[in-house]
C-alpha cells in the first residue's frame, strides 16, 4: 500500500475517502479552494493545500494545480473521488505521467465509457443490449430531428458527455425538439465543454438500475450485485436502494454478466458502475433490460452496497490501485438484507427545488443503526459555489420493509436549520404507496409531485410554539415575578402581545395572554390554547399545550424561525413592517435572482412586450440552469444585467411596467 494519498474533491466524498485511507495507515491530503478554508475534509485530512479561488474550474477542475499540489507534497497516488475530474482521461493521464498513482480505471477505459455514443457502439459489438436511437457523430440540428421522428416521439436528448441529467432533455413532439435541443446543448457545454448529444427512445415506463461492478490487474471481473436508483427528479437521483425491488434470479443473472461483459470488453481495473435501464411495463425480464451508459468511478450511492454486502469500496479502490488482487471471487459474495440511501439538500421543493444557501446552525442526525455521510458540521456555510449536498443518510434493515421504515424514522428525526432542505419531501417520498409497495420507476416522483412537495402548514398549536419562541418568554425568569420572564411586556393593563407569523399557508396573527408564571393562552387561528412551561432547554423547552406535553426545540436567526417538533419541521418569519410596505404590484414588476448565480442569457430587450410565464432569462446558480419567467403580461422597462454577470440572491434583472404605461 502506498504511504500517501491525496483526495482531488471535496466535500462528503473526500471525508469519505481520508477515513478508509487513515484506517490502513495512509496519510492523507486534502486540496481547498477559497471557499473551503475551513471545511470538514480539509481538517479531517493529516496534510491540506490550497489549489485555487471559490470557482470550481480555477480549483477542483484544474489539473495542473491538483496535480503540482501533489508532487509539492511527495503523495504516491491521488483519488478523484465522484465529479468534478473523477471520469476526465486527461486527468488520469497526467496524474500517471507525473509518476503518480491513479486510484481508478486506466485512461483508455476513461475514454472508452466518456462518450455515450461511442460507449453505445462499443457495447453492441460487446453484445450488451443498448437502447434504440441515434449514437452517431452528425449534429446538425434537422438531421438530430429527422432521427428523432424515425426513433419515434417521445425521445431522450443527451449530452455524449458527462452524467448527472445535465444536458438531458424529454421532448415530447416533434414542435418541442428545437428549443429543446438548443437548451441541452448549452447545458452540455457548460457542464463538459462537449455540446454533442445523442437521441434516444424514451421508455414509458422505466427502471433505473445499475451494476456495481469491479476489475483487478490481474483480469478478474466481478459484480457487487444492484442498486435500484429509479426515484429521480430531473435525472437526478434522490433515494436509491439495494437490492433492486422484484428482481428475480434470472434477471439478476443476466444483468450481471452483461455488466461484467461490458467492463471486460474495456479492460476494467476499480471500481465502475454499469447503468442499464429497464422497461418494466409488464415487470422486470431478461430481455427488457438495455445498456445506458457506465460511470467509471465511485457513486455517490455506494454506501447501499456497502451496507447489504459487507464490503468498504473504498479499500478494495486503494487495493486494486497498487496491484493487489481482488480479495474475493463472485461466490464469496452474498446480498444481506436490504438498505436505502437518502440525499439530503439544501434546496426547496416548494419553489421547484431551487438550491439554498445558508448557514447550518442546527445539524442533528439520529445516531442509532443510522449511517450519516456528510461533508458539513453545524456552523459551515453552504455556498453557492458547489452542489447543495449536506449528507447522505443511510439505513440498513433484514428486509426491504423494515429498512424502509428505519428510513422514514431517521428523516423525521432529523433537525437541520438555518437553510431551507428537501428533508419533508424525502420522508413523504420514503412513505409514497407505489415506492412502499416496491413498484419505483423513474415517472414516480412527477406523477406525485403536487403531493410529495405541498407545502407544510402549521397547526394551531405549531403556530403557538412558534409565538412563545418569537417573543422570547424562554428567557430564564429572575425572579418570583409572574411577569418577569416576558421580556419587555408591560405590567399593567392586559398583558398580551400579537405576533405576526409568515408561513408556508399565508401569514397568521398569534396572541398571547400571561395567566401567570409560565403560564399562557395563546391564540392561533380559531383555537385559544393553554400553554404552561415545564421546563427550559438550551435550544427549546418541554411544555404542556391543551392538556398534551410536548417537546419543541427552534432556532431563531434574524426574522427566520425554524421550529423542531413532533418530527416536523417549519421555517417561519416574522415579517418586517417596513419590508411589507412594498407592495406585490411592483414586486410583480421586477424579475430578480432567486439565489446568487451567474447571468448566462437575457432574452429580452428593452421596449419589448412580454406576456405572463413568457422566458426572460437563464440563470446558473450550483451546477443548475433556471429559466426565469415574467410573472405578468407588460412591457420591458430596463434590463439591468448582461450575460456572464455573477448576481446575488435578490438582485433586480429585469424591470416590467404595464403595457402602455408612461
Amino acid at each position: 500500500m502506498f504511504s500517501k494519498l491525496l483526495i482531488a474533491n471535496r466535500g462528503e466524498i473526500a471525508c469519505r475517502v481520508i477515513r478508509t485511507a487513515q484506517r490502513l495507515g495512509v496519510r492523507t491530503v486534502a486540496v481547498y479552494s477559497d471557499a473551503d478554508v475551513d471545511a470538514l475534509h480539509v481538517r479531517l485530512a493529516d496534510e491540506a493545500i490550497r489549489i485555487g479561488p471559490a470557482a470550481a474550474s480555477e480549483s477542483y477542475l484544474s489539473i495542473e494545480k491538483i496535480v503540482a499540489a501533489a508532487r509539492s507534497v511527495n503523495a504516491d497516488a491521488i483519488h478523484p473521488g465522484y465529479g468534478f475530474l473523477s471520469e476526465n482521461a486527461n486527468f488520469a493521464e497526467a496524474v500517471e505521467a507525473a509518476g503518480l498513482i491513479f486510484v481508478g480505471p486506466s485512461p483508455a477505459a476513461i475514454r472508452a465509457m466518456g462518450l455515450k455514443d461511442a460507449a453505445k457502439a462499443l457495447m453492441e459489438q460487446a453484445g450488451v443490449p443498448v437502447v434504440p436511437g441515434y449514437h452517431g457523430d452528425e449534429q446538425e440540428p434537422s438531421f438530430l430531428s429527422q432521427r428523432a421522428t424515425e426513433v419515434g416521439y417521445p425521445v431522450l436528448i443527451k449530452a455524449r458527455a458527462g452524467g448527472g441529467g445535465k444536458g438531458m432533455r424529454k421532448v415530447e413532439e416533434p414542435r418541442e425538439f428545437p428549443a429543446a435541443l438548443e437548451a441541452a446543448r448549452r447545458e452540455a457545454q457548460a457542464a463538459f465543454g462537449d455540446s454533442a448529444v445523442l437521441i434516444e427512445k424514451y421508455l414509458t415506463k422505466p427502471r433505473h438500475i445499475e451494476v456495481q461492478v469491479f476489475g483487478d490487474r490481474h483480469g478478474n471481473i466481478l459484480h457487487l450485485f444492484e442498486r435500484d436508483c429509479s426515484l429521480q427528479r430531473r435525472h437526478q437521483k434522490v433515494i436509491e436502494e439495494a437490492p433492486a425491488p422484484g428482481m428475480t434470479a434470472e434477471v439478476r443473472r443476466a444483468m450481471g454478466e452483461a455488466a461484467v461483459k461490458a467492463a471486460r470488453a474495456i479492460g476494467y481495473v476499480g471500481a465502475g458502475t454499469v447503468e442499464f435501464i429497464a422497461d418494466v411495463t409488464n415487470g422486470l425480464w431478461p430481455d427488457q433490460f438495455y445498456f445506458m451508459e457506465m460511470n467509471t468511478r465511485l457513486q455517490v450511492e455506494h454506501p447501499v452496497t456497502e451496507a447489504i454486502t459487507g464490503i468498504d469500496l473504498v479499500e478494495w479502490q486503494l487495493r486494486a490501485a497498487v496491484g493487489e488482487a481482488l480479495p474475493k471471487r463472485q461466490n464469496e459474495i452474498a446480498i444481506d438484507g436490504w438498505a436505502f440511501e437518502a440525499r439530503i439538500y439544501a434546496e426547496d421543493p416548494t419553489r421547484g427545488f431551487l438550491p439554498a444557501t445558508g448557514r447550518l446552525a442546527t445539524l442533528d442526525f439520529p445516531a442509532d443503526g443510522v449511517r450519516v455521510d456528510a461533508g458539513v458540521r453545524q456552523g459551515d456555510i453552504i455556498t453557492p459555489f458547489y452542489d447543495p449536498l449536506i449528507a447522505k443518510l443511510i439505513v440498513h434493515g433484514p428486509s426491504r420493509s423494515a429498512a424502509l421504515a428505519r428510513l422514514e424514522n431517521a428523516l423525521r428525526a432529523c433537525r437541520i436549520g438555518g437553510t431551507i432542505t428537501n428533508l419533508d419531501f424525502l420522508a413523504r417520498l420514503a412513505a409514497e404507496p407505489e415506492f412502499r409497495a416496491g413498484r419505483p420507476d423513474t415517472g414516480l416522483i412527477d406523477r406525485s409531485i403536487d403531493q410529495l412537495t405541498m407545502p407544510v402548514v402549521p397547526g394551531d398549536e405549531a403556530l403557538a410554539l412558534a409565538a412563545i419562541a418569537a417573543t422570547g418568554v424562554l428567557q430564564p425568569a429572575r425572579s418570583d415575578d409572574p411577569w418577569s420572564s416576558l421580556g419587555h411586556w408591560q405590567i399593567w393593563g392586559d398583558a398580551h402581545r400579537s405576533v405576526a407569523v409568515e408561513h408556508a399557508g399565508g401569514r397568521s396573527v398569534v396572541t398571547l395572554a400571561a395567566r401567570g408564571r409560565d403560564q399562557f393562552a395563546v391564540r392561533a387561528g380559531d383555537s385559544t390554547l393553554p400553554v404552561l412551561v415545564l421546563d427550559r432547554l438550551d435550544d427549546g423547552a418541554r411544555v404542556e399545550i391543551a392538556g398534551e406535553q410536548r417537546v419543541f426545540r427552534f432556532l431563531r436567526e434574524g426574522e427566520t424561525i425554524t421550529l423542531f417538533v413532533g418530527g416536523e419541521t417549519f421555517v417561519l418569519r416574522l415579517p418586517d413592517a417596513l419590508a411589507m410596505a412594498h407592495s406585490d404590484e411592483a414586486a410583480q414588476d421586477e424579475l430578480t435572482a432567486p439565489m446568487p448565480g451567474i447571468v448566462k442569457l437575457i432574452h429580452v430587450s428593452a421596449g419589448d412586450v412580454v406576456t405572463k410565464g413568457q422566458p426572460l432569462a437563464v440563470m446558473e446558480a450550483m451546477k443548475m440552469e433556471m429559466t426565469l419567467a415574467a410573472s405578468r403580461d407588460g412591457v420591458v422597462e430596463t434590463v439591468l444585467i448582461a450575460p456572464g454577470e455573477q448576481v446575488s440572491a435578490g438582485a433586480i434583472l429585469v424591470v416590467l411596467k404595464p403595457e402602455g404605461a408612461e
